[in-house]
């Protein structure tokens, strides 16, 4: 199912660090420099009479309970008709690296309340799926958290009547036919070519429309 994109639209892109990628705070309009940005760039250069809005609201390190708690101030103020959401692997990764386990229910909970806030909206929904690169051997073990939220937010998206993008497949099978590196540096930042195959597939998602 892809998203229509009309004229004059509203695209709002909200998440963690990989969304983030590295937007300048001080500049509302700033998309920094990963998937976000290519999209809107080319689906610009491509569709040059449809004065698209895009907006990046991605922030380093964040949950989704952190995102939850910012969805006022982030996503709802903007009146945004399409939101694309990338979020979930840092709920994974400091269960890892720092004790902090945020449960598959209570990831499941925050989810649905970001997705119900949404619906109330009236906006089309992008949900990306958070990924994992395995460019060391530990990542292996980590998908033991990974993968019952991966259900999770696919269940979610079809419950909502969201687009889902597989993100994880997507770096999977690039990871089968090259250096797993060459998609994710440390198996959760994407490199360049990372964040273009992501940029791909939203633009895959979409289509302009009248």
């Amino acid at each position: 199912m892809t998203i229509p994109l009309r004229r004059d639209t509203t695209v709002l892109f909200i998440g963690d660090s990989i969304t983030d990628a590295g937007r300048n705070r001080d500049y509302p309009d700033s998309l920094g420099s990963g998937y976000a940005a290519m999209a809107a760039g080319w689906f610009a250069a491509t569709n040059r009479s449809h004065n698209l809005h895009f907006y990046n609201r991605g922030i380093g390190g964040n949950r989704t309970g952190d995102l939850l708690e910012r969805w006022e101030d982030d996503c709802v103020s903007l009146e945004p008709d399409v939101v694309s959401i990338l979020v979930g692997v840092n709920d994974v990764l400091r269960r890892y690296d720092s004790d902090d386990v945020t449960s598959l229910e209570q990831f499941t909970s925050n989810y649905r309340s970001i997705l119900s806030r949404t619906a109330e909206l009236g906006a089309k929904v992008i949900v990306i799926e958070p990924f994992l690169v395995p460019v060391r051997p530990e990542i292996w073990a980590w998908r033991d958290d990974l993968d019952p939220k991966l259900i999770s937010v696919r269940q979610l998206a079809a419950e909502f009547d969201a687009t889902l993008l597989p993100a994880d497949g997507l770096l999977a099978a690039a990871s089968a036919d090259s250096e797993p590196k060459a998609w994710a540096g440390d198996g959760v930042h994407p490199t360049v070519a990372g964040h273009a195959l992501l940029a791909q597939a939203w633009l895959a998602a979409t289509r302009p429309a009248a």
